[in-house]
């Protein structure tokens, strides 16, 4: 069978050739601990450095502030839980929104199970915070607003920098998850007012595995509890021998998303826009979820009046794509962010995520238009039968 056209980017994203040979010396020749006192422990820990100058610049920070971790899930993690440790005493409560993805979801459930309190945010039908609501739930007991800068099922993008002067007003800290974000939209957190930012290596073409927290250092400098303890690396953060390769190739991913990140963003827009535009008019009862609100570049969710994603994936069998986000494909219960959105649980089974990336073409999404076509026809025939 021929090689599937991949259009689930948002699930991951192939590693950078760059940022591979950057990796490969690291596994091999300077395979040093960057901890390590001598020639080889050097090497490694000036390649460490450089990584964290290039990641720390892609979100507009110095490199003090960006503290290297697993991957975003433990990102999230030590900013919930590691701030809830230091401020949560007085200030007990979080502020976050019903379509967080589960890393923050699952964090918030269990440190309400220890004592502390979790507001969940609705969302419009275009999948936007209300402001308005977000101010009513801020108060003095609360110590952090958690709020999803890009969704990683519909590509819609919230406010950050309205947000944030919210939580800032209340006396709250800002955290995002910017896994979807980063390297895809423009990103500043100083400008953006942003105190924790968390993403992941592998959706902007860096090796799975490795992750970054950004960590304000300055006005407010934030103070957090290590969840990963051990012989204290990462300013005492995060304990744990570095993962050298890791690092460095999230460095140099970082370093291209940076230097390719306005015209990535131009040329997908316009094949996501060409993408849905060829479907819908070809595919009567199609509708775009998010449609009207921001949304990223490269993500188009798709619902499919009469057409059920799980009839529909084992049939596009020139596409792969995903009925939602990659961390709950096996689970059957409809998507929590489409229906906080107002869809039905029907309506949500009916939808499909496409996520394009750097190596898509224009062939590539002409093709999987014609295949979209043909799969949602044949669903629709069977059902009808």
């Amino acid at each position: 069978m021929p090689t599937p056209i991949y259009l689930d980017y948002n699930a991951t994203t192939p590693v950078d050739p760059q940022a591979l040979d950057a990796m490969l010396p690291f596994f091999r020749d300077h395979f040093g601990n960057a901890s390590s006192e001598h020639s080889f422990g050097w090497t490694a820990d000036e390649a460490v450095k450089q990584a964290r100058e290039r990641t720390a610049r892609l979100i507009g920070a110095t490199p003090r502030t960006m503290v290297f971790t697993s991957g975003a899930t433990e990102s999230v993690s030590l900013a919930i839980r590691g701030a809830g440790e230091v401020y949560g005493g007085r200030r007990h409560r979080i502020v976050t929104v019903c379509t967080e993805h589960r890393a923050v979801l699952a964090t918030c459930e269990a440190m309400e199970r220890e004592g502390y309190e979790t507001t969940y945010l609705s969302v419009g039908p275009n999948g936007l915070v209300d402001l308005d609501e977000l101010e009513a739930a801020l108060n003095e007991e609360t110590f952090l607003v958690s709020v999803m800068w890009a969704n990683n099922e519909t590509g819609v993008l919230q406010p950050i920098p309205e947000i944030a002067e919210l939580a800032h007003r209340a006396g709250a800290l800002m955290m995002t998850d910017a896994t979807q974000a980063v390297g895809k939209v423009p990103i500043s957190v100083n400008h953006d007012g942003v105190d924790l930012l968390a993403f992941s290596g592998h959706k902007l073409y860096g090796p799975k595995g490795v992750g970054a927290l950004y960590v304000r250092q300055r006005g407010p400098r934030v103070k957090l509890a290590p969840q990963v303890t051990g012989g204290g690396q990462e300013q005492g953060l995060r304990g744990g021998t570095l993962n050298v390769p890791g690092i460095v190739g999230l460095g140099m991913a970082s370093y291209i998303a940076r230097r390719r990140q306005a015209d990535d963003a131009e040329r997908m827009e316009a094949l996501r826009d060409r993408f849905e535009a060829a479907v819908c008019e070809a595919v009567p009862g199609t509708s775009v979820n998010g449609a009207g609100a921001p949304r990223l570049p490269n993500t188009s969710s798709l619902r499919f009046e009469g057409a059920q994603a799980a009839q529909l994936l084992p049939v596009l069998y020139d596409v792969a794509a995903s009925a939602g986000s990659a961390c709950h494909s096996r689970r059957d219960a409809p998507s929590h962010v489409l229906t906080a959105m107002g869809l039905t649980p029907e309506q949500a089974r009916a939808t499909v995520r496409f996520s394009l990336g750097r190596p898509t073409t224009e062939a590539e999404v002409d093709a999987a238009v014609e295949n979209v076509v043909e799969a949602v026809h044949l669903v629709r025939r069977r059902a009808a039968a």
